[in-house]
């Protein structure tokens, strides 16, 4: 994006500290995958990885590596290889450029942790389809290819109202996980440990929804693009203590940011939602371009999937399967609309803006009418972006400024 107005990004102090325990849990599970100290499972990133946690095994999340084959732009140049051997580019491009990074032999981890030079071997892949069904084909490959075990959760979708029905099918669906997981790790399961490690993960969850709210105070002291990369121990280390003592940090300098009416954005004028995934090829460009206007992206549906409300260690079954079955994106459009709705109203929104993903419509909701009502029903104006997560082909830079300019230039006109 040549040529815009650009704004310096506004340091968060606590970058430092979330870069180092980031580090040392991918040394530690580098470490784990070679000596085999403890076994290794890999979970999709909102899968069950407390109970993962609680059997003792080192947990990877091969949707936070290709997010990272994203940011490094690494992603675009090896989708092709997972497309030569049969995957179809409309597909999740995590999946195709994760594989593609496989094939080629090369990982991002290598440029930011230079001791690590593989992705860890997993003994047990474990997924949840509250996501999409890309996770169990993408794990199903992996899987053969390393000759590992496979386990999974299948989620219902399109689900309204979490009823009882729903959540006892996906409890029933751990609880059987849990004997194939005993004989893989070597230890017998322990509520109790499940216990601690859930009270932990909720605990984390709290401390993240407390971050991401005080993007309600004006200025904010946060952009969405900050809660993408601020995100990373909710996802990876929730259910440890790391996680919890991250998030009292990044909150309390949060609150002093608003105690001291320290904005994200220089002179924040307009606030905006995003409604769908991130493009992580774009993440400065797309923060400095909107500073540069004193607009700022206070919220995301995206960022708010590790908010976990419903853990309840007295009931880690239940409670673990409502939480995961309450996901926006297993919801319906009724349900999706109502949280919208609540989501522009707290956060005080001048506009909501769809990314249209091209390889993830689990993710996409601009393409059943959805902007054209809310637009409607609140007031609020929408814009709909054309891209992709990873697969930076799907995006015309160009375009995709042209219409943030356009969206802009029409708050300031109204």
């Amino acid at each position: 994006m040549a040529g815009e107005i650009k704004s310096a990004r506004k340091e968060i102090k606590s970058t430092k500290e979330m870069k180092q325990i980031m580090a040392e849990y991918y040394y530690q599970l580098d470490h784990a995958a070679k000596s085999s100290e403890k076994k290794v499972a890999w979970c999709s990133s909102v899968g069950p990885a407390e109970i993962l946690r609680s059997m003792g095994f080192s947990v990877y999340f091969p949707e936070n590596h290709s997010a990272m084959l994203g940011v490094t732009r690494m992603a675009t140049d090896l989708i092709p290889y997972a497309n030569a051997i049969g995957y179809s580019p409309d597909i999740c491009s995590y999946l195709t450029a994760d594989i593609g990074a496989y094939l080629k032999k090369v990982t991002p981890l290598s440029r930011a942790y230079p001791e690590i030079k593989n992705v860890p071997k997993p003994d047990v892949l474990v997924f949840n389809t509250n996501q999409c069904r890309d996770v169990q084909d993408w794990f199903g490959w992996f899987a053969s290819e390393f000759d590992a075990p496979m386990v999974g959760i299948h989620t219902h979708r399109g689900i309204n109202d979490v009823t009882d029905t729903y959540v006892q099918s996906i409890a029933h669906q751990m609880e059987e996980m849990i004997e194939p997981l005993e004989k893989i790790s070597g230890n017998k399961f322990d509520m109790n440990e499940l216990k601690r490690v859930l009270s932990m993960s909720r605990e984390c969850s709290d401390l993240w929804k407390n971050v991401l709210d005080t993007a309600v105070a004006a200025p904010s002291p946060l952009t969405f693009f900050d809660s993408t990369i601020h995100m990373g121990p909710a996802v990876v280390l929730r259910g440890t203590q790391q996680a919890v003592d991250y998030y009292k940090l990044l909150l309390s300098e949060l609150e002093e940011k608003i105690r001291e009416q320290e904005g994200a954005v220089d002179g924040e004028q307009f606030r905006f939602f995003w409604e769908g995934m991130p493009v992580w090829g774009r993440l400065r460009d797309h923060s400095e371009f909107f500073a540069g206007r004193k607009a700022c992206i206070v919220a995301s549906t995206y960022c708010n999937s590790w908010i976990f409300s419903d853990f309840d260690a007295s009931d880690p079954f239940k409670s673990m399967a409502k939480a995961y079955t309450e996901l926006f994106i297993v919801r319906s459009d009724e349900a999706k609309e109502k949280y919208l709705k609540e989501m522009i109203d707290f956060f005080k929104i001048d506009g909501v803006i769809y990314h249209d993903a091209k390889t993830c419509p689990n993710n996409s909701n601009n393409r059943y009418g959805m902007p054209q009502r809310l637009e409607e029903e609140t007031g609020i104006p929408a814009l709909v972006i054309n891209g992709d997560l990873n697969d930076l082909r799907c995006l015309s830079d160009e375009q995709t400024k042209t219409n943030f300019e356009a969206f802009i230039e029409q708050l300031e006109v109204d």
